[in-house]
């Protein structure tokens, strides 16, 4: 029977490597074998992956890709992707062709306010708090200026400071709720250090205050820390064309299309199931984006599902219509990025993402993201409303099922030439392989 460790992270690479293999791999030696086949075999490098996080015992791989001729705001880039998808890059690359023919994609970032909240339960009369608010506001704000400073040389820094009553949704229960702008970085470890700050002192000076009563001046810190939900950090991209120069197929008018396209996204306006799988197609973009520059892509989608939930249920983030004979497709999302901090300055292929994308300001590189989401989205509503998901989809995935049955180079080839022809499924490449194998 397997029992706990202690000092597990105290152990080295190998030795926590043969902890697992002994306790959990049956001593494969196939498996500690697969683990330093990842291990890159530049030294410095490897050590620089060890330590990003803690009991690191290899690397994991996922694609880095490209996805070419993206034309926003009349500028061209090419966007790195990483994620394991088979059919991503290549349907955001076929988007970006498609609009690229049509005067591309424009973006703008609406607004930039990060927010930050201490939390906090106060028992005493409400007009005692907010006098003393008013007294130490000021007070607040002085004692993050060793923190601040730099951060409002590059323009950035506190925007406002409130105190919130939130004890009608729980007895006691305040907030400092305070905004930043960050500039080029997400900004977290800025905001966190802001926050601890201003409890620090919140604290201090309730234990001072004359006029609370000995409860009040127990004013109680619950916890300091920024939200990932940022629905005032906006980036805006759209696409417009005339309709008559939507369809790329002679067999469909553009009048069809730009019809069943906008009724595909109505659906995903009203009905939350295909909603949440029309949202998923976006973030697959943004997500390869923002893994691909080294920016937390859990946060960035932790705030977008709940941007899209904001009005009390969940919707779809992009929208569509014809409006005097021009299409428009577009998306408002909540996007907090960052190009400096973080890994952005220490993992080597983040750094050369970001080099790829000509070195972008977090402003540029909000509007490089939502692009990819909303081409993403696009190509997929456009592949759901014409000739089916499964088309391409399994197009890009029948490399993968036969890598899974370690097909030979010729038998590659042999099923690729078939499968133009052929309905790809798994059941299908299976049995085509039988076949020239027998």
């Amino acid at each position: 029977m397997t029992k706990p460790v202690n000092g597990f992270s105290k152990l080295s690479k190998q030795q926590k490597i043969e902890w697992l293999a002994e306790n959990y791999l049956s001593k494969t030696p196939e498996a500690v074998a697969i683990l330093q086949n990842y291990w890159n075999t530049d030294e410095s490098l490897q050590k620089l992956h060890d330590e990003f996080i803690e009991n690191t015992i290899s690397n994991y791989y996922l694609p880095f890709g490209i996805a070419p001729n993206f034309k926003i705001n009349d500028r061209l880039y090419a966007i790195p992707m990483a994620i394991e998808e088979s059919s991503v890059v290549a349907a955001a690359s076929k988007a970006a062709k498609f609009w690229g023919e049509r005067g591309g994609f424009k973006a703008e970032v609406i607004n930039m306010t990060k927010i930050g909240q201490v939390h906090f339960m106060f028992k005493g009369r409400k007009e005692h708090l907010h006098q003393f608010f008013e007294e130490n506001r000021q007070k607040m704000i002085d004692a993050v200026a060793p923190i601040t400073r730099n951060m409002e040389k590059r323009g950035g820094g506190i925007l406002d400071l409130e105190l919130i009553d939130k004890t009608s949704d729980l007895d006691n229960y305040y907030q400092l709720f305070v905004k930043f702008d960050t500039r080029d970085s997400m900004g977290a470890n800025f905001i966190n250090s802001c926050l601890e700050k201003f409890a620090e002192v919140l604290r201090k000076q309730a234990r001072e205050t004359d006029y609370f009563s000995e409860e009040e001046k127990q004013l109680e810190i619950v916890m300091s820390i920024l939200s990932n939900y940022v629905p005032e950090c906006i980036v805006r991209a759209e696409v417009s064309c005339p309709v008559d120069q939507l369809s790329d197929n002679p067999e469909i008018q553009g009048e069809d299309f730009a019809e069943k396209f906008i009724q595909a996204i109505k659906i995903a306006e009203i009905e939350p199931y295909r909603a949440v799988t029309h949202n998923k197609g976006i973030m697959n973009g943004i997500d390869a984006v923002v893994l691909a520059t080294g920016n937390d892509f859990r946060a960035v989608e932790a705030g977008i599902h709940a941007y899209a939930s904001r009005n009390g249920k969940y919707t779809s983030l992009t929208h569509a219509k014809v409006e005097e004979g021009i299409f428009h497709f577009w998306m408002e999302i909540p996007l907090a990025l960052g190009t400096v901090g973080g890994l952005t300055s220490l993992h080597p292929l983040v750094k050369l993402a970001l080099n790829i994308l000509q070195d972008p300001s977090a402003e540029e590189l909000m509007k490089i993201t939502a692009v990819a989401g909303l081409a993403q989205n696009f190509a997929a509503v456009k592949s759901l409303t014409t000739t089916g998901i499964q088309q391409g989809h399994m197009k890009m995935h029948l490399m993968n099922i036969l890598n899974q049955q370690q097909a030979t180079e010729d038998e590659k080839q042999q099923l690729i030439t078939y499968f133009t022809k052929n309905t790809i499924t798994h059941s299908g490449v299976i049995e085509q392989l039988e076949r020239i194998r027998s």
